[in-house]
Protein backbone atom coordinates (compact mmCIF):
# COMPACT_ATOMS: atom_id res chain seq x y z
CA UNK A 1 0.00 0.00 0.00
CA UNK A 2 1.35 3.42 -1.01
CA UNK A 3 1.52 6.32 1.41
CA UNK A 4 1.96 9.96 0.41
CA UNK A 5 3.12 12.76 2.69
CA UNK A 6 0.54 15.57 2.73
CA UNK A 7 1.41 18.15 5.38
CA UNK A 8 2.22 18.86 9.03
CA UNK A 9 -0.33 20.84 11.04
CA UNK A 10 0.35 23.04 14.05
CA UNK A 11 -2.16 25.12 15.99
CA UNK A 12 -1.36 28.81 16.29
CA UNK A 13 -2.59 31.43 18.76
CA UNK A 14 -1.92 34.50 16.58
CA UNK A 15 -2.18 33.74 12.87
CA UNK A 16 -0.45 36.87 11.57
CA UNK A 17 2.42 36.63 14.09
CA UNK A 18 2.96 32.97 13.14
CA UNK A 19 2.86 33.73 9.41
CA UNK A 20 5.55 36.41 9.90
CA UNK A 21 7.74 33.91 11.79
CA UNK A 22 7.51 31.22 9.09
CA UNK A 23 8.14 33.86 6.41
CA UNK A 24 11.43 34.61 8.20
CA UNK A 25 12.30 30.94 7.59
CA UNK A 26 11.58 31.42 3.88
CA UNK A 27 8.09 29.91 3.67
CA UNK A 28 5.35 31.57 1.64
CA UNK A 29 1.60 31.31 1.95
CA UNK A 30 0.31 29.02 -0.81
CA UNK A 31 -3.31 28.53 0.25
CA UNK A 32 -5.78 29.88 2.81
CA UNK A 33 -9.02 28.16 3.80
CA UNK A 34 -11.29 29.99 6.24
CA UNK A 35 -14.32 28.08 7.54
CA UNK A 36 -17.27 30.11 8.86
CA UNK A 37 -19.05 26.94 9.96
CA UNK A 38 -16.01 25.50 11.74
CA UNK A 39 -14.82 28.91 13.00
CA UNK A 40 -11.20 28.34 11.99
CA UNK A 41 -8.72 29.32 9.29
CA UNK A 42 -6.11 27.01 7.78
CA UNK A 43 -3.12 28.65 6.13
CA UNK A 44 -0.75 26.44 4.14
CA UNK A 45 2.84 27.64 3.79
CA UNK A 46 5.72 26.06 1.88
CA UNK A 47 9.28 26.75 0.85
CA UNK A 48 9.69 28.18 -2.65
CA UNK A 49 9.30 25.51 -5.31
CA UNK A 50 8.10 22.93 -2.76
CA UNK A 51 4.30 23.24 -2.62
CA UNK A 52 4.04 19.47 -2.16
CA UNK A 53 5.46 19.70 1.40
CA UNK A 54 3.39 22.38 3.13
CA UNK A 55 3.03 23.35 6.75
CA UNK A 56 -0.60 23.86 7.78
CA UNK A 57 -1.21 26.58 10.37
CA UNK A 58 -4.58 26.13 12.07
CA UNK A 59 -6.09 29.14 13.82
CA UNK A 60 -9.25 28.61 15.89
CA UNK A 61 -11.23 31.86 15.86
CA UNK A 62 -12.61 31.29 19.37
CA UNK A 63 -9.30 30.17 20.88
CA UNK A 64 -8.45 26.70 22.08
CA UNK A 65 -10.59 26.57 25.20
CA UNK A 66 -12.17 23.15 25.62
CA UNK A 67 -9.47 21.32 23.65
CA UNK A 68 -7.49 18.60 25.46
CA UNK A 69 -4.54 20.05 27.39
CA UNK A 70 -2.07 18.14 25.22
CA UNK A 71 -3.53 19.47 21.95
CA UNK A 72 -0.34 21.47 21.25
CA UNK A 73 2.01 18.52 21.79
CA UNK A 74 4.43 18.17 18.91
CA UNK A 75 8.04 17.05 18.39
CA UNK A 76 9.55 19.52 15.91
CA UNK A 77 9.57 20.73 12.33
CA UNK A 78 12.83 20.45 10.41
CA UNK A 79 14.01 22.70 7.58
CA UNK A 80 17.23 22.57 5.57
CA UNK A 81 18.86 25.98 5.10
CA UNK A 82 21.57 27.18 2.70
CA UNK A 83 23.61 28.92 5.40
CA UNK A 84 22.74 28.13 9.00
CA UNK A 85 24.75 31.06 10.37
CA UNK A 86 23.01 33.59 8.14
CA UNK A 87 19.58 32.13 8.97
CA UNK A 88 20.25 32.23 12.72
CA UNK A 89 21.53 35.81 12.46
CA UNK A 90 18.42 36.84 10.50
CA UNK A 91 16.13 35.20 13.07
CA UNK A 92 18.04 36.66 16.02
CA UNK A 93 17.87 40.19 14.53
CA UNK A 94 14.10 39.72 14.25
CA UNK A 95 13.91 38.94 17.98
CA UNK A 96 13.81 35.13 17.77
CA UNK A 97 15.73 33.31 20.53
CA UNK A 98 18.26 30.78 19.24
CA UNK A 99 17.59 27.99 21.75
CA UNK A 100 20.32 25.67 20.47
CA UNK A 101 22.94 27.64 18.51
CA UNK A 102 24.66 26.09 15.46
CA UNK A 103 27.93 25.50 17.32
CA UNK A 104 28.75 22.60 15.01
CA UNK A 105 27.94 24.50 11.79
CA UNK A 106 25.19 21.97 11.17
CA UNK A 107 22.18 22.17 13.51
CA UNK A 108 20.22 24.78 15.45
CA UNK A 109 16.84 24.94 17.18
CA UNK A 110 14.43 27.86 17.61
CA UNK A 111 10.81 28.10 18.75
CA UNK A 112 7.86 29.60 16.90
CA UNK A 113 5.53 32.13 18.57
CA UNK A 114 3.38 29.09 19.49
CA UNK A 115 6.28 27.24 21.12
CA UNK A 116 6.72 24.79 18.23
CA UNK A 117 10.29 23.52 18.12
CA UNK A 118 11.97 24.18 14.75
CA UNK A 119 15.14 22.31 13.80
CA UNK A 120 17.36 24.06 11.26
CA UNK A 121 19.87 21.87 9.41
CA UNK A 122 22.70 23.06 7.19
CA UNK A 123 22.20 21.70 3.67
CA UNK A 124 25.25 19.90 2.31
CA UNK A 125 28.49 19.88 4.30
CA UNK A 126 28.76 21.35 7.79
CA UNK A 127 30.12 24.87 7.95
CA UNK A 128 33.32 25.50 9.88
CA UNK A 129 32.61 26.49 13.51
CA UNK A 130 32.33 30.28 13.77
CA UNK A 131 31.68 32.89 16.44
CA UNK A 132 29.50 33.96 18.05
CA UNK A 133 27.80 30.60 17.57
CA UNK A 134 30.71 28.28 18.48
CA UNK A 135 30.87 29.47 22.10
CA UNK A 136 27.18 30.30 22.62
CA UNK A 137 25.27 28.19 25.12
CA UNK A 138 21.75 26.82 24.92
CA UNK A 139 18.80 28.97 25.99
CA UNK A 140 15.62 27.38 27.33
CA UNK A 141 14.28 24.17 25.83
CA UNK A 142 14.61 23.03 22.25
Amino acid sequence: MKVKYLHVMVRVKDLEESIKFYELLGLKEIRRSPSEAGRYTNVFMAAEGQPETPLELTYNWDGDEGLPSDSRHFGHLAYGVENIYEMCEKLQKAGVTINRPPRDGHMAFVRSPDNVSIELLQMGERLEPAEPWASMGNTGHW
